[in-house]
């Protein structure tokens, strides 16, 4: 399954965004792009409308872990979609599989949420599933399978127990049974807020 294997650090760097819990620290202590030395001039201080929108792009593709092909695709779909593109691209980017676990506090990042559902530990309305780009729609239920449930990991679920009030008002979560039920649509404000997704609309319609 292809995905994209780069430091997901050197990448936070390169967008001056923190793509993963760990590379908060490490912005904090090397916050210039790779490549360049941290006494420079750091960020230039005025970019390219191009840049802007390029870097926007990178920043959430890089987010949501796409490839360019698939990130390139979902816009295409949010373009034919009725609605803002962006809006609705933001939406079809948390109706992911991955994306749901990881908003429902059973991992510490999307990377980490890919992992356990590539690794086929969740069953969706009774099928295992092990692909993360799968979409969730309204009714649906994601299940830990019986088998999983003397893995380690899950063992030690409370470790990586999400945030107060961290979990999205469409996901309806059962830690003590590690079940994710779908109440409806995620909406734009379920998404970050430090998004701007109109540069990636703009972006594409290059």
């Amino acid at each position: 399954m292809a995905r994209d294997r780069q430091s997901i650090v050197k990448m936070s760097r390169r967008e001056g965004y923190a793509l993963h819990p760990k590379a908060h620290k490490a912005l904090v202590k090397r916050p210039t792009p790779p490549g360049q030395a941290s006494g420079g001039r750091g960020r230039p201080g005025r970019a390219s409308q191009y840049s802007l929108q390029l870097r926007e792009k990178q920043k959430v593709k890089r987010l949501y872990g796409l490839l360019e092909k698939q990130f390139s695709n979902l816009m295409k779909e949010a373009d034919r979609s009725s609605g803002q593109s962006g809006s609705v691209l933001l939406q079809l980017l948390e109706r992911r599989v991955d994306n749901a676990v990881y908003r429902a506090g059973f991992a510490t990042s999307r990377r980490a949420a890919r992992q356990l559902v590539t690794h086929g530990h969740f069953m969706l309305n009774g099928t295992r599933i092990d692909i993360p780009s799968i979409r969730l729609k309204e009714g649906d239920e994601l299940v830990l399978r019986d088998h999983s449930k003397a893995n380690e990991y899950f063992k030690k679920l409370d470790d990586v127990s999400p945030a107060p009030g961290a979990i999205p008002e469409w996901l309806k979560v059962d830690r003590k049974k590690v079940t994710v039920a779908i109440k409806g649509l995620p909406t734009r404000d379920d998404a970050e807020p430090d998004i701007n997704d109109q540069l990636i609309v703009e972006y594409y319609s290059r």
